[in-house]
């Protein structure tokens, strides 16, 4: 149990609407089993881009800067230029370890992890910025979190 933390890229196909004309075919399997798809239906795409275990000043930040100070263990869309401000800000604190209070300080939360500044809270903004530094500015990602 403790804090998780999900973020999905999601690319919208529109193949469910006719004048989109997506055209292809997926041919997905689940351990060898096909898994019926009918490309018609297909309105979004979500991938993986992040996940968290216990990064409670990431969280933090997702809650202030996305979901408007509501920590609900909700979906939110989040731009893909609001995430490029998140790596920023882990570089500037990783740059200056003093800033870490200021700029993503962390967060008291039942089965939220350590709030210190150790080790593994600079190693959660390292693990935030290998897992961000390939997002789309123009593009549409889903941040979720549940504890």
């Amino acid at each position: 149990m403790g804090l998780d933390m999900y973020l999905n890229k999601k690319t919208y196909v529109g193949a469910n609407y006719d004048f989109n004309n997506v055209t292809g075919t997926l041919a997905l399997k689940r351990n060898d089993v096909p898994i019926p798809i009918n490309l018609n239906k297909i309105r979004y795409i979500l991938e993986e881009q992040a996940y968290w275990r216990k990064a409670n000043q990431i969280h933090r930040w997702f809650v202030n800067n996305v979901q408007e100070g509501v920590d609900d263990c909700g979906i939110y869309e989040v731009y893909g230029e609001q995430l490029l401000e998140l790596v920023e800000l882990c570089r500037r604190v990783l740059a200056d370890h003093s800033l870490a209070d200021s700029l993503l300080p962390s967060q008291e939360g039942f089965f939220f992890g350590s709030t210190e500044y150790d080790e593994y809270y600079f190693a959660d903004l390292e693990s935030t910025i290998e897992q961000l530094e390939d997002v789309e500015p123009d593009t549409w990602y889903e941040y979720s979190s549940s504890w």
